[in-house]
């Protein structure tokens, strides 16, 4: 009952109510929220430390800035159906939450504006390597295929990027979270999302070696063209697998071997592409049994195109746990 009534006198209030209206839509940093509310940071920041202990809203640090959104049900059911009540009022016409959510619209755009700045200026270095293998749908494609058709709880995708991943596999969990250490490519993701009116998925920033998340409860852990940019891919391998509960599954998707050594000179790809056995001995050694590998060969013999391989393995479904081996990043 204490929890209970902790959860009503936090959203009992008008200026945390409207706050909560707003965090229902999406992510927003403390600078935004007064913005939007036209009030005092310090006011601001006490009424979210309220909501945030009532379990009502969650925070995460992306580098200089909090962001602060509505926590999840699924790990809190006590407060679901405040949740939907506050979605319902947001959207009811009220004046002041009207509002508000216009504000809400006017800073997303802005937010947006500088997301579309930055992947306007790195475009064409990305649609060059996309021209070297099939197209990116294909490839979308047969991921969901592999993956299979069951819905999961919790989705995690390293190295986010745009945040794509999330996109298209949003309709398969209930909870997704996509981490990456650049904070321009978090603007994109988040406003790629927030474009696709996806919200169930959100992005944070964290080092692929070092996640800042509770292991072991993670359905699905994905890893989408990320691994050759890294100086050691197998201890990315081993922090995803920490990650999978038992049971749980990885998807990792990159380049077969080649030798097209520009993408290392001029894209900083540290990596020219990786053999099954290699990948095969980086999953043994996490723990995992690899289960599926496919092939995406371009519809060229072209050498100067790139294979994708995709590869799929599972944590074993018993008691196990790498939780508490350190990992060292190379």
């Amino acid at each position: 009952m204490d929890g209970t009534l902790g959860i009503f006198r936090a959203v009992g209030e008008e200026t945390r109510l409207r706050i909560m209206a707003l965090l229902v839509c999406g992510d927003l940093t403390v600078s935004e929220i007064t913005s939007i509310l036209a009030q005092s940071q310090p006011r601001v920041s006490r009424h979210l430390k309220i909501l945030a202990e009532a379990g009502l809203a969650e925070r995460h640090r992306e580098g200089a800035w909090m962001f602060y959104r509505a926590a999840s049900p699924l790990e809190n059911k006590e407060i679901a159906g405040v949740l939907e009540t506050v979605r319902t009022m947001s959207h009811s016409g009220d004046r002041i939450l009207a509002r508000d959510r216009e504000r809400f619209t006017q800073s997303r755009e802005a937010r947006a504006a500088l997301a579309a700045k930055y992947f306007q200026e790195n475009a064409k270095e990305w649609n060059r390597i996309r021209r070297l293998h099939l197209p990116e749908a294909d490839i979308e494609e047969k991921l969901r295929d592999i993956v299979g058709s069951d819905d999961v709880d919790l989705f995690i995708d390293l190295g986010t990027g745009s945040g794509r991943m999330l996109e298209i596999f949003s309709d398969r969990f209930q909870r997704g979270i996509g981490f990456d250490l650049s904070h321009e490519m978090l603007a994109v993701a988040r406003n790629n999302l927030e474009n696709a009116d996806i919200e169930n998925a959100q992005v944070r920033h964290g080092d692929l070696f070092a996640i800042p998340h509770e292991g072991g409860q993670a359905d699905i852990v994905c890893i989408h063209h990320v691994l050759h940019y890294l100086a050691a891919p197998e201890d990315a391998v081993r922090e995803a697998a920490r990650l999978l509960k038992p049971g749980g599954k990885i998807i990792v998707s990159d380049f077969a071997p080649h030798d097209l050594e520009f993408l290392r000179e001029e894209h900083a790809h540290r990596r020219l592409g990786f053999a099954d056995e290699e990948v095969s001995d980086w999953f043994d050694g996490a723990g995992l049994t690899l289960k599926q590998t496919e092939a995406l060969s371009p519809n060229s013999r072209d050498d100067k195109k790139l294979t994708v391989k995709i590869w799929l393995a599972e944590a074993p479904a018993g008691v196990r746990r790498l939780h508490d081996q350190k990992v060292t990043r190379a």
